[in-house]
């Protein structure tokens, strides 16, 4: 098996697993909110601290990542033997060899970027999933 099948069979399962676990956390998290009522205890609401913390901390990792990604790309780009031979190569061909390209990229910076959100959402579905048995 080839390493971008790999890749792509890691990212799709990373993808369902984030679209089962997801909506789970916000239901856990709004049926908490919802019992702990108007006043909640002080475990309530570090767990709701913790909500919009873990966000922005998610977010700045894939951003990181991503960016990570993207600039590790971009050096493969400049420095593969192809590139610099696609003045001389026929146009349709250097436009597939650099739309494939393209979209590898892509696929590659998304899958970066969804691997913190992922971590810390199946996490936290693992966890509060616990919290409630």
């Amino acid at each position: 098996m080839t390493k971008r099948i790999r890749r792509a069979s890691r990212d799709a399962t990373r993808a369902f697993e984030l679209a089962v676990s997801a909506p789970q956390v916000a239901a856990l998290r709004m049926m908490r909110m919802a019992a702990a009522g108007p006043f909640p205890s002080s475990r309530d609401r570090g767990e709701m601290l913790a909500m919009g913390t873990e966000k922005v901390a998610a977010f700045h990792e894939a951003w990181q990542a991503m960016a990570a990604e993207g600039a590790r790309r971009q050096w493969d780009l400049w420095l593969s033997p192809t590139f610099w031979t696609l003045p001389w190569m026929p146009p349709a061909r250097s436009a597939d060899w650099l739309a494939g390209n393209a979209r590898r990229a892509g696929l590659a910076v998304l899958g970066e970027g969804l691997a913190p959100v992922h971590r810390r959402v199946v996490a936290n579905a693992k966890r509060l999933r616990r919290k409630v048995r």
